[in-house]
């Protein structure tokens, strides 16, 4: 018989009462979670999908450990964990013979990924496939808080398959966040920190680069180039590029398009291509 159980709600303030709760709740055998899974899918019973969420929270607990030298707050990782796993949840099919805990990993750490780059500003430029491996594996795989050697980073380029010069980059990355200067997660978009008074006056490379990308991206080259892409192409880039107010993530675009985040990642690439090709030769 089916019982109804209480989502304990997660707040900064009771983040230890909630891991105790979750921790408490007890885990359903193989038998449960298959009935559990298959009135979901049936019949869309939100108390089944309700019993499959609560069971799994802890997962979502000890996956987001994980990811705690980020400088995030422990409690918006584990709330973004919980948007994957249930994602996962509304998408499990337990005639697969997988359990859910093994397919619903996958969303909740896509999620915890997707926050972290959308808040940690010093890799928001880790946008291909490679740089997010590189980022989200370069912290685990060094020995000590000391800079790599170039034996080390020799070592980590030949296992995450990059460029040397990428590893060292993102490690001086990584290590610049510790910077107290910097901002924090706290902080406005806008707001004024003290490394901002540390740079010389006048627009550094890095703004006259984005000056000039910006200025291409306006001008008619854009509007040929975008029009060159087929309709789901120009959506995505339109999605994921153009709109600066409020991009979209590759999952909201999967679920659009009822395709794999994996799969709108190559769409977007392969357009991307096709822009930059348009783009270089009207310059």
């Amino acid at each position: 018989m089916s019982t109804t159980m209480t989502l304990p709600m997660l707040s900064v303030s009771s983040l230890e009462s909630y891991i105790q709760a979750v921790n408490a709740v007890p885990m359903l055998t193989q038998e449960r979670e298959t009935d559990l899974g298959r009135r979901l899918k049936a019949t869309g019973d939100v108390a089944a999908a309700h019993d499959l969420v609560l069971s799994h929270l802890r997962l979502v607990v000890s996956v987001a450990r994980n990811y705690m030298g980020y400088g995030l707050p422990q409690a918006d990782l584990v709330q973004e964990g919980n948007i994957g796993l249930m994602k996962a949840v509304k998408r499990f099919d337990p005639e697969r013979g997988v359990r859910l805990a093994s397919f619903a990993i996958h969303w909740i750490k896509a999620e915890i990924h997707e926050f972290i780059l959308r808040n940690w500003r010093l890799v928001k430029v880790a946008t291909t496939k490679a740089q997010r491996k590189l980022f989200f594996n370069l912290r685990s795989m060094k020995k000590s808080t000391a800079a790599l050697s170039p034996t080390e980073v020799a070592q980590v380029a030949q296992t995450l398959n990059v460029k040397e010069s990428d590893v060292v980059e993102m490690e001086q990355r990584l290590q610049g966040h510790d910077i107290s200067l910097e901002p924090t997660v706290d902080d406005s978009e806008d707001s004024i920190t003290p490394i901002a008074y540390l740079r010389e006056p006048g627009a550094g490379p890095a703004e006259i680069y984005a000056d000039e990308q910006a200025e291409t991206l306006r001008s008619e080259g854009l509007k040929s180039a975008l029009e060159a892409l087929d309709e789901r192409s120009r959506r995505i880039v339109q999605a994921r590029w153009l709109n600066e107010s409020d991009p979209m993530t590759l999952h909201e675009l999967a679920d659009e398009f009822g395709v794999s985040a994996e799969r709108i990642r190559q769409i977007e690439a392969k357009a991307l291509q096709k822009m930059k090709g348009a783009l270089a030769s009207v310059r």
